[in-house]
């Protein structure tokens, strides 16, 4: 009955479709444990130049954790 944030990482060298598939898999193993996916991220967001694989990350959530998760929030990042 838990409520989770779920992030796929790539490391820099797999294909975003690849992270997909990782995701949905993840996403059904949780289902099958009666887990649900409150939040989810995919994509590359901490890489490590062109590294193959990902990371997979499962936060618990509650409602604070949530309600932080959900507010907005700049970062400083380099536009080329």
């Amino acid at each position: 009955g838990d409520r989770v944030a779920l992030m796929v990482n790539g490391l820099g060298g797999t294909p975003i479709s690849e992270l997909y598939v990782l995701y949905g898999r993840a996403h059904e193993q949780l289902a099958a444990r009666g887990i649900t996916v409150g939040r989810s991220y995919v994509g590359e967001y901490c890489t490590s130049l062109d590294m193959a694989g990902a990371s997979v990350t499962l936060v618990r959530l509650d409602e604070e954790i949530g309600e932080l998760l959900a507010a907005p929030a700049e970062i400083a990042a380099r536009v080329f």
